[in-house]
C-alpha cells in the first residue's frame, strides 16, 4: 500500500512556511519551560570545487545563511541524520559523512548538543521551498556577509582541522 499524502504536500507552500514559524516559536517556548537535552546536527557539505553548502530557512533567522541540518531522532546516528536532513532540505545525496565534533550550546533554556558532520556531495542543491527557501554553495574564502555567527565559527574550526590533518 502506497503512503498517503503528507501534511507537507497537503498545505500550500506559504501556509506551510507560516506553520513552521509558529511551530518553531512554540517549540522554543516549550524548551524554556522544560529545559531538555537536545541533539541535532549541522552539516558541512562540500562539492568538488571545495565550496560549502549553506541554506536559508523559512522559519528562523530570515535572510541569514546557515549550515543545513536538523534534529537527530532517538537511536539515529549523527551521520544518518545528516543524510536524511540533506535529502529533505536540499535534495542532495552525501558521501563520506563523518562526525567531527559535538558542541553543547544553550538554546532557549535547552542544552543543545550540535553534532557537526562533514561530507561531500556531487549534487546541485534544490531548496524544498518550504523549510528551506534558498540553498547555494559558497567558496570557503567568500562566505556571505549574512551568515549566522555559529555557522561561520563551525566552518572556521572545520577548515583549521582540515588544514591540520592534511599538514600532518
Amino acid at each position: 500500500m502506497a503512503p498517503g499524502p503528507s501534511l507537507q504536500t497537503l498545505l500550500p507552500g506559504p501556509l506551510h512556511r507560516l506553520a513552521l514559524r509558529c511551530a518553531h516559536a512554540a517549540r522554543l517556548a516549550w524548551w524554556r519551560v522544560r529545559r531538555p537535552d537536545l541533539h541535532g546536527c549541522n552539516v558541512i557539505a562540500v562539492n568538488r570545487a571545495g565550496e560549502v553548502l549553506l541554506v536559508q530557512h523559512s522559519y528562523q533567522a530570515p535572510g541569514r545563511w546557515m549550515l543545513p541540518g536538523g534534529g537527530i531522532a532517538r537511536g539515529e546516528s549523527a551521520e544518518a541524520a545528516a543524510v536524511r536532513e540533506m535529502r529533505e532540505e536540499t535534495a542532495c545525496r552525501i558521501a563520506r559523512a563523518r562526525e567531527i565534533e559535538v558542541e553543547i550550546v544553550p538554546l532557549s533554556g535547552a542544552r543543545n548538543h550540535v553534532h557537526l558532520v562533514a561530507c561531500t556531495t556531487d549534487d546541485p542543491p534544490m531548496a524544498d521551498g518550504r523549510e528551506v527557501v534558498r540553498a547555494a554553495f559558497f567558496r570557503r574564502d567568500a562566505l556571505p556577509e549574512e551568515i549566522v555567527g555559529a555557522a561561520r565559527r563551525r566552518i572556521e574550526r572545520w577548515r583549521a582541522a582540515e588544514l591540520h590533518n592534511n599538514g600532518s
